[in-house]
């Protein structure tokens, strides 16, 4: 399962969805992980999530860089964004403090391993080619 994660340290989820300058992408399996790349971006908004009035869309560089993506984890991302982002079919999850990516990463690859929760479920099922769709409604 591909995930990507916003930084801005290139260590921890420390990024608001529209302010980070840089996704990085894992591949993560129940038993092992490995790092894919990490997508930079040059037009970022401002961390408090406002964007500058110039008519540009901002966002669609980092939507179409997800794509192919699962799980998507950031500190924090707008409704309109957020509603973009499960349209290109992946799972945003808010992180309430910043956290090691390896923890994440951790956590998820745990949770594969065992009964994964409903909400994973269908995130495995929609990458395996379902058509199930899903916000996470925990925030």
């Amino acid at each position: 399962m591909r995930l990507a994660f916003a930084t801005h340290d290139h260590t921890h989820v420390d990024a608001h969805f529209a302010s980070a300058r840089t996704f990085l992408f894992y591949e993560v399996g129940p038993e092992s992980h490995s790092f894919v790349e990490a997508v930079q971006f040059g037009m970022v908004s401002q961390e408090d999530g406002q964007h500058a009035d110039d008519g540009e869309d901002r966002l669609a560089a980092k939507i179409n860089a997800l794509t192919g993506t699962a799980l998507l984890f950031v500190r924090a991302i707008g409704g309109p964004a957020a509603a973009r982002v499960v349209r290109a079919r992946v799972h945003p999850i808010k992180l309430a403090e910043d956290e090691p990516i390896a923890a994440v990463i951790e956590r998820v690859r745990t949770m594969l391993r065992s009964n994964p929760p409903p909400w994973l479920r269908r995130v495995m099922k929609e990458a395996e080619g379902g058509v199930e769709r899903f916000i996470d409604d925990e925030e």
